[in-house]
C-alpha cells in the first residue's frame, strides 16, 4: 500500500524512520514471508496487563475502511484481563500466560512465540505492565510501539500526570514511540497534547489523557506502519542515506530516481530505487554484487528479501526489497556503501567507511 492511509489522515508528523538493529535479516525472528504478500495489511499483535481500552481502540480502527493493518492477536501476562474477554467477543484471537515465578526471558519467549504464530510482523504495547528482556526488544527492533502518557521526552516511567501538575506544565499528554531497551526512550512517532486545567488532579487528567490516547494510537500506528510500504518514504530514506556518500549525485535513468559518484561527466551509477519497475511488483534498490554466483545466492537462498531485476540482473546487480517487514535500514546502507565503492575512484573509496553511512 502506497501513502498514509486515507481513513486516518491527520497533522501529526513522524520524525525520521526508524533504524532498527543490524542486520536481523539475518538473525531476528520473522514471520513467514508468504504470509504477508504486497497488497496484505500488517499484521498487529497487542500485548495488554489489564482492561485494555487502548487495545480496544486499535482492534475497532482496524474494521474501518482502508485500514493499513489488522489484529491478528490479543495477548496477555494476566490471564483475568479484562481486556482478552473483549477481545475474544470480537472475535480476534487471545493468548495469556501468566509470568509469576517465570524469568523475564521466558515469559517474553511465551509471548513471542504467540504472536509469531499468529504471524504478527508488529507489536503494538497497550497496558502492557512488564519489562521486557533485552533480546526480545531486539529481535523486534522497529516493529514494536508503546504509548506513554506524557509528552516525551518529559516524564519517563510512572506517575506522570501528578508529575506534570507538580511541575506547573500547562500541557500533559500522550506519546507514541518505537520501544527501544532504554525506558520510554525510542523514537517519538507522535504526540497528543491534553491542556492541564488549574483544579486538575492526576485522577482528572488521567481520565482526558487517556481519551486522547484512544485518538492518538491508531493514527500512529496506521501511518507508521502504511509509511513502511510508501515509495516516497522508502526513496527519501535511500536518498538520504546515498547523498551521505563522498561525491554522489543523484541522477535519473530510464525514469527511475538512480545515485552516481564522481564527476558530472564521468561519473558511475552505483544504486538505482525501483518503484515496481519492469514489472517486478517490489519497490526496491538496485545494487551491484560481487558478480552473477553471489547474485544467484542471494535469490535463491533469500527470496523474501532479494531478486533479480530485469536487465540489470544480467549484469550481476541484485534488488534489494524494501517494502517489506523487519528491513533493517543498517543492511540497506551497508549494500549502498559496498556498491559505491565497487565503483568509486580509488582516491574516495580509500576515505570512505561504509559503517559511516548508517
Amino acid at each position: 500500500m502506497a501513502g498514509r492511509a486515507s481513513w486516518l489522515r491527520s497533522p501529526l508528523r513522524f520524525a525520521p524512520g526508524a533504524g532498527g538493529g543490524r542486520w536481523p535479516d539475518h538473525g531476528s525472528i520473522l514471520p513467514d514471508p508468504k504470509r504477508r504478500m504486497m497488497g496484505d495489511k500488517a499484521k498487529v499483535a497487542i500485548f495488554i496487563s489489564g482492561a485494555g481500552t487502548n487495545m480496544a481502540a486499535l482492534l475497532y480502527a482496524s474494521r474501518l475502511p482502508g485500514a493499513p493493518y489488522e489484529v491478528v492477536l490479543v495477548a496477555s501476562n494476566d490471564p483475568a484481563a479484562p481486556g482478552l474477554a473483549l477481545a475474544r467477543l470480537e472475535g480476534v484471537p487471545t493468548f495469556a500466560h501468566s509470568h509469576v515465578g517465570l524469568s523475564r526471558e521466558a515469559q517474553d519467549a511465551a509471548m513471542e512465540a504467540a504472536a509469531l504464530e499468529a504471524g504478527a510482523d508488529h507489536v503494538a504495547l497497550a497496558g502492557y505492565m512488564r519489562i521486557l528482556s533485552q533480546g526480545f526488544v531486539e529481535r523486534w527492533r522497529g516493529r514494536m510501539l508503546n504509548i506513554h502518557p506524557s509528552l516525551l521526552p518529559k516524564y519517563k516511567g510512572l506517575a506522570t500526570h501528578a508529575r506534570a501538575i507538580e511541575a506547573g506544565d500547562s500541557h500533559a499528554g500522550a506519546s507514541v514511540h518505537l520501544v527501544t531497551n532504554e525506558l520510554d526512550s525510542g523514537e517519538v512517532l507522535a504526540q497528543a497534547r491534553v491542556a492541564i486545567g488549574p483544579d486538575d488532579t492526576p485522577e482528572s487528567l488521567a481520565e482526558r489523557v487517556r481519551l486522547a490516547e484512544h485518538q492518538l494510537y491508531p493514527r500512529a500506528l496506521a501511518d507508521y506502519v502504511a509509511r513502511a510500504r510508501d515509495p516516497a518514504h522508502l526513496l527519501e530514506r535511500v536518498r538520504a542515506l546515498a547523498l551521505a556518500l563522498p561525491e554522489t549525485r543523484e541522477r535519473e535513468s530510464h525514469g527511475a530516481p538512480g545515485f552516481r559518484v564522481g564527476s558530472e561527466r564521468s561519473g558511475r551509477f552505483f544504486a538505482y530505487f525501483s518503484d515496481r519497475h519492469h514489472g517486478s511488483g517490489h519497490v526496491a534498490l538496485l545494487v551491484k554484487t560481487s558478480g552473477m554466483d553471489e547474485l544467484a545466492t542471494l535469490v535463491d537462498t533469500r527470496p523474501e528479501a532479494y531478486f533479480r531485476p530485469a536487465y540489470y540482473g544480467a549484469s550481476g546487480w541484485v534488488g534489494l526489497i524494501l517494502d517489506r517487514p523487519g528491513l533493517d535500514w543498517a543492511h540497506v546502507g551497508e549494500w549502498l556503501g559496498r556498491s559505491w565503492r565497487s565503483v568509486a575512484p580509488a582516491r574516495l573509496a580509500r576515505l570512505c567507511d561504509p559503517a559511516d553511512i548508517v
